[in-house]
C-alpha cells in the first residue's frame, strides 16, 4: 500500500498517510463502512446524490465535534439530494451516542473501524495512529470527486465555505 510521509501534521509533527492521493476528477472509491446500527453501508448506497464526505480523527475531540456540528447545520439547509457523511474510526456505538448527545441528525456518521477501507481508499489513514486524517471530499451525483481538501494540520478545521460552495455549484 502506498505511503505518503509528511502528508499532514499533528501539532506540527509529520504523519504518514496510507493510500493513494485522491484527485479532483477521479471517481470516488466505493468502500464498505459500518452504520450506527452495525449495518453494512457502502458509499455507493448514496449514488445519485451529491455527497459531502468529511473524514475526522474522532468525534470525541473538540475540532471534530465542532466540524460535525457545523456540517450538521449546513446539511439541514441543503436539498434532499445532498447527503453529508462523517467518517471516523470511532465505534458505531460511540458515534450514535455522540450524535444523540450533540443533537446531530442531518449528518450520517459511519465507522471505518473494521477494515480501514475508507481511510486506505481515500488516502487518509494515519499509519501510526490508525485514525483518519481530517479531509473533506465533495462527490457529484455520479460519484466523481469535484472538491477535496486534505487539511494540512490535523488539529485545524477545514474550509467550510469552500466545501459548501463546491456543493452549491453541483446543485444549481
Amino acid at each position: 500500500m502506498e505511503e505518503r510521509k509528511g502528508a499532514v501534521t499533528f501539532k506540527g509533527g509529520p504523519l504518514t498517510l496510507i493510500g493513494p492521493e485522491p484527485k479532483v476528477g477521479q471517481a470516488g472509491p466505493d468502500c464498505e463502512l459500518v452504520g450506527n446500527d452495525l449495518s453494512t453501508v457502502r458509499l455507493s448506497d448514496f449514488a445519485g446524490k451529491v455527497r459531502v464526505i468529511a473524514s475526522v480523527p474522532s468525534l470525541d475531540t473538540p475540532v471534530c465535534d465542532t466540524e460535525t456540528r457545523r456540517f450538521n447545520v449546513a446539511a439541514g439547509e441543503l436539498p434532499a439530494d445532498v447527503k453529508v457523511l462523517t467518517v471516523s474510526m470511532d465505534l458505531p456505538f460511540a458515534q450514535a451516542r455522540w450524535c444523540g448527545a450533540a443533537g446531530v441528525d442531518n449528518v450520517v456518521t459511519l465507522s471505518d473501524h473494521r477494515a480501514a477501507a475508507f481511510g486506505a481508499a481515500y488516502g487518509v489513514l494515519i499509519k501510526s495512529l490508525r485514525l483518519l486524517a481530517r479531509a473533506v471530499f465533495v462527490l457529484d451525483a455520479e460519484g466523481i470527486i469535484r472538491y477535496l481538501q486534505l487539511v494540512g494540520e490535523t488539529s485545524d478545521e477545514p474550509d467550510y465555505d469552500a466545501a459548501l460552495k463546491a456543493v452549491k455549484a453541483l446543485i444549481v
